[in-house]
């Protein structure tokens, strides 16, 4: 369908009881639904001759650490045929595990696992649910906004060893002692160098 309002109507007459929610928003429909509606609603949008979205952009996540369901799952999709994009939507909690479309979209795999690697969330029937962008042996979920931001080891691969191993950070000299006093407030060797300064003056 080349007219979106006309494209939205169709969708909430198809799939009445499975959409939540949805709305046309900078030149694009937005759909809310619940994870157990995923699969047949990706089937109708990639199959139903007036849709045609044959094309998985993308998966990604929001991560609202303050809610009960944390996570919310963002799926982009393309419609070649028609230049139309949909982003359908829906919220898990934490330890929720959610479908994979690699039967419907293998592009997904990918996506999927990178999705696992840095948010967590695991997929029901993915073929093959590794990270993908971290170590081996990494320890957490680096997009996870309760992610720590500094550390005291480092993980890298030992030729004598012939495997990736973690050990303390080595830091030169100047740089062995930690300052964990915000940027803004400016670290303590330069307070001290600047009350020196002041002093001297």
């Amino acid at each position: 369908m080349k007219n979106l309002e006309d494209l939205e109507k169709k969708i909430n007459s198809e799939l009445t009881t499975k959409i939540n929610k949805t709305q046309i928003k900078h030149n694009q429909i937005y759909l809310d639904t619940d994870k157990d509606h995923l699969v047949d609603i990706c089937l109708f949008l990639k199959t139903n001759n007036d849709t045609k979205f044959r094309q998985l952009i993308d998966i990604t996540v929001v991560d609202y650490p303050e809610r009960n369901q944390r996570f919310e799952i963002v799926y982009l999709f393309l419609s070649h045929e028609f230049n139309q994009r949909l982003i359908l939507k829906y919220s898990i909690s934490e330890h929720e595990v959610i479908p994979s479309l690699t039967s419907i979209f293998p592009s997904s795999n990918w996506m999927e696992r990178e999705v696992f690697d840095m948010y967590g969330v695991s997929f029901k029937d993915h073929p093959d649910l590794r990270r993908i962008l971290t170590d081996y042996g990494f320890e957490g979920h680096p997009l996870r906004k309760d992610f720590p931001l500094t550390g005291h080891s480092e993980v890298r691969y030992s030729e004598d060893e012939k495997k990736v191993i973690s050990e303390p950070v080595k830091l030169e000299q100047n740089f062995r002692n930690f300052d964990y006093e915000s940027p803004w407030e400016g670290t303590k060797y330069i307070k001290d160098e600047i009350e020196t300064n002041d002093k001297k003056n």
